[in-house]
């Protein structure tokens, strides 16, 4: 059916279903619907009230049972007048179903003591089949609680039809002329222009919405927790080198060479290239002598150190590699400094719910004269509260670069467990006085993971559904921007 077709009906009734007119010529219902569509694209030709309908229809079960009868009344008339036993009645099919409608009708009976299934009954009358003819036939004639509960038996579903009451509008007319949506130089050369229908504008229209990219839960936490360092004084170090040599990694942290995360199924090494040159020679000197024979006030680790194994490049294990070229460069004209850092960081790590190989750290760093573990612990707790997280521990650790360390520790509701998310301290005098920075100054520092925070701010219970593979996009797309409590 085409627009013309449907308008002279309009003319013809003066008013219309739009289902009346599907069931009529025989034709979807849809497609009554994008023709009238059509033509109320157009102006206002027609009016189109919307109408909300039900109906009940049969199911393939239903048509089924209104055909060959109800399971309750074929299973008993499946009962001989001397009895069954009930092993072979339930060989008819569908039985299971239909025994028990019997028995709940007091058709049947069970014979205990002869075992067999009875009729109860003379003769039964199939209401159901009934009934479903009734409806199949549009006779809505059955009761409420009936309808109900031949529908939780899946023999009939209820239809909802979303049809328009059509009428005619006050530009109605029977035939349509094509609105011209361009002014073309023809028409203005022939004048044409003058008497040509035009379609409006709508000036209301929103338009294609536009696909666009989305921030994921990660650097939204990340923009938060760059700002609140902003925010308490601190700069931002320069961390665009993910290779490190072994020697700024951790050897410039008093991390001994014989140190388990040293190893090969702790840390990645690289290759190509596979080897550092060009250190500081009168730091490194220092720093080859507090390993090995110790000094400001150490015994240091006593071992002989090796310039072969400080050489060695790695994927950095953690930005603190940064905070110790940072310091270095600070003791050639020191001046109270706060510095921090958010980058990428690789560890040889077994991949589990709270784990990655690679992760973001978030890296504070403060160096001052005098300052002590109360200092740490109070700035510690500023910061967290500026991040909205108050159920915060702190446990006794051990780094060998840090004296003295603590872990810290923050609730997780999802998972219901503490859950660690980051290693703070006071860094060592063989770290510092070696680079060159006066006695009295003290470091206190701290490093987080980005992702566990993020996980407790976005209750997530498993790392892997926030970075990789299994990442839902429509999680990111519709998470709305973090709001830490400051």
């Amino acid at each position: 059916m085409d627009s013309e077709q449907l308008l002279r009906l309009v003319d013809s009734k003066g008013s219309i279903s739009t289902w009346d007119i599907s069931k009529e010529h025989n034709i979807d219902h849809q497609k009554i619907i994008g023709v009238v569509n059509s033509i109320l694209a157009l102006g206002n030709i027609i009016t189109a009230d919307p109408v909300t309908s039900k109906y009940w229809e049969l199911t393939e079960e239903g048509e089924s049972v209104a055909l060959n009868g109800s399971y309750e009344v074929n299973l008993y008339n499946g009962v001989p007048s001397d009895g069954i036993p009930q092993k072979e009645l339930m060989k008819i099919p569908n039985a299971k179903i239909g025994f028990s409608q019997a028995m709940s009708k007091g058709w049947i009976v069970i014979d205990r003591a002869a075992n067999k299934v009875m009729k109860k009954v003379d003769s039964v009358v199939d209401k159901v089949k009934e009934d479903l003819i009734e409806l199949k036939a549009s006779h809505d004639q059955i009761s409420e609680s009936e309808k109900m509960d031949y529908k939780k038996r899946k023999l009939i579903r209820e239809v909802v039809i979303k049809s328009f009451t059509l009428g005619k509008g006050p530009e109605f007319t029977t035939s349509i002329v094509k609105l011209e949506t361009e002014l073309t130089t023809e028409m203005i050369a022939s004048g044409s222009w003058k008497s040509t229908p035009f379609k409006p504008y709508n000036f209301e229209a929103l338009g294609q919405p536009q696909l666009a990219g989305c921030l994921h839960p990660l650097l939204k936490v990340r923009s938060d927790f760059r700002q609140i360092f902003l925010e308490m004084g601190f700069t931002e170090m320069p961390t665009n080198n993910f290779v490190e040599s072994s020697f700024w990694n951790f050897d410039a942290l008093f991390q001994p060479q014989q140190h388990p995360a040293r190893d090969s199924h702790d840390t990645f090494f690289l290759e190509n290239p596979q080897t550092s040159e060009n250190f500081p020679q009168e730091y490194l000197n220092k720093v080859k002598t507090v390993h090995s024979k110790g000094g400001y006030g150490s015994q240091g680790y006593g071992y002989d150190w090796s310039l072969d194994e400080a050489k060695k490049n790695v994927l950095r294990t953690h930005t603190t590699a940064v905070s110790a070229r940072m310091l270095y460069g600070l003791a050639k004209d020191f001046k109270p400094t706060k510095y921090f850092s958010i980058d990428r960081v690789f560890r040889n790590e077994t991949l589990d719910a709270t784990h990655l190989a690679e992760f973001q750290q978030v890296e504070g760093v403060i160096a001052d004269y005098n300052l002590t573990l109360g200092d740490l612990i109070g700035v510690l707790h500023t910061f967290f509260e500026r991040l909205g997280m108050t159920e915060i521990k702190f446990k006794p650790a051990y780094n060998p670069y840090t004296e003295p360390s603590m872990e810290i520790f923050c609730y997780h509701q999802g998972l219901k467990k503490w859950i660690e998310i980051g290693n703070s301290g006071m860094f060592r005098p063989e770290m510092l006085l070696p680079m060159g920075l006066p006695e009295k100054v003290n470091v206190i520092a701290w490093g987080l993971s980005l992702e566990r925070p993020t996980m407790i701010k976005y209750g997530i219970n498993n790392i892997r559904d926030l970075v990789g593979p299994r990442v839902n996009l429509q999680m990111v797309q519709d998470n709305p921007i973090c709001r830490l409590d400051k």
